[in-house]
């Protein structure tokens, strides 16, 4: 059982109910999709966020990146269109913007989308599904190049959604999604990654069928780093697509190795995720015995499954700090750990601190590195423990 994972607690709150709901991810015995049911729905999720992408560096420097290279590959101008659906706070679409490509961005979340229209790029509140895809379709036009990062496992109707992403592409044009890839969720022991905001933990074979039932078709795969490992698919409208890259086969190949495509192949999940719970939990009761001060780094959704998961709360961990404002003066949703600004930590020297979103291990282990004048030392608890 655990709380929603972008839920943060104000102080006025903290002695009201707080619901909490099953963590429980389930496997498809027939297509093979890993998911979650749909216990909250997601109009009840996304329409008031509290997460900004534009507040990690290696994010957006991550989608620069990715602007330029794609600009390249499609041979963007000042006639085209870039479409991003779930494009947050315009971390991505400034890039284009920048570079006279005109942009749209499909944002859920009616107070994120604001930030957004503060840098000038054009952003509509809505839900991607069949419908709303061909009205903004009809009112702007669709793409060349249709964008969905770290969306595709937040939506409960994937094959609606799928069917949304055809409805804004160009016939001659590309889909790309990036989503944590299963594959590496299991090998690396991310279970963090599990939460009410990800309905579904997709595989090249899971992700590829559920765009074909909406009309696409995958042609490419890169292999990310971000996110703990991630993929980046292209497809295309299926009524125009090529012959798939070697790299598409490569991957398949990959997940058919490690058992991923068969319901057997994903057993023995459970007793990594408590090493992991043991593990950490040893080392905090451990640090408390010998009267050494834990603070905690971020406050990642990821983070809220952790110590959730592991029943810790700011006895062990006595508070955490984040770069987002908004989360600043909250508390944890569950543990009610308190949420500062960054500057705290230098105020208190703690002995330890606890890396929560550890998938940005090197930005913020340089962000850290004024820890080591008071001999502090940085905690990775994922895919395991370890203490830098």
């Amino acid at each position: 059982m655990s709380p929603l994972c972008e839920s943060y607690v104000p102080p006025e709150r903290m002695d009201a109910a707080e619901s909490f709901y099953p963590l429980h991810v389930r496997i498809c015995d027939s297509c093979l999709l890993v998911q979650l049911p749909a216990y909250v729905p997601g109009e009840d999720i996304f329409s008031d966020y509290a997460y900004f992408s534009s507040y990690s560096d290696s994010w957006v420097e991550h989608a620069r990146r990715y602007a330029e290279a794609m600009t390249a590959r499609l041979g963007l101008h000042a006639g085209s269109l870039v479409t991003e659906v779930a494009s947050n706070d315009g971390y991505l679409l400034q890039h284009f913007l920048a570079a006279d490509i005109p942009v749209l961005g499909v944002e859920p979340a009616a107070n994120v989308a604001e930030a957004a229209r503060a840098k000038g790029i054009r952003t509509e509140v809505y839900f991607l599904g069949p419908d709303t895809g061909r009205e903004l379709a009809r009112q702007f036009g669709q793409a060349d190049l249709v964008t969905a990062n770290n969306v595709f496992a937040h939506v409960p109707d994937i094959r609606g959604f799928a069917t949304g992403l055809r409805a804004l592409v160009k016939e001659t044009g590309l889909v790309t999604l990036e989503f944590p890839h299963l594959l590496r969720l299991i090998e690396q022991r991310q279970y963090d990654t599990i939460y009410h905001e990800h309905f579904s933990y997709l595989s090249l074979l899971t992700s590829s069928r559920a765009l074909a039932a909406g009309g696409l078709t995958v042609v490419d795969v890169d292999e990310l780093d971000t996110h703990g490992g991630s993929l980046r698919v292209y497809a295309q409208p299926a009524e125009h697509s090529g012959e798939p890259s070697s790299r598409v086969k490569a991957v398949l190949d990959a997940e058919d190795a490690a058992g991923l495509h068969s319901v057997a192949g994903h057993a023995g999940f459970a007793g990594e995720v408590l090493q992991i719970k043991s593990d950490l939990l040893e080392f905090l009761l451990d640090a408390a015995r010998r009267g050494k001060s834990v603070a905690g780094y971020g406050a990642p959704g990821k983070g809220n499954t952790l110590l959730n998961h592991c029943g810790i709360r700011s006895d062990l961990l006595a508070y955490t700090v984040d770069r987002s404002p908004v989360k600043q003066g909250l508390f944890l949703p569950g543990t009610h750990i308190p949420i500062h600004a960054p500057e705290r930590l230098a105020e208190t020297r703690p002995d330890y601190v606890l890396v929560l979103p550890w998938n940005l291990r090197a930005e913020i282990s340089r962000q850290l590195e004024y820890v080591r004048s008071w001999d502090g030392r940085l905690v990775f608890p994922i895919p395991r423990l370890e203490i830098v």
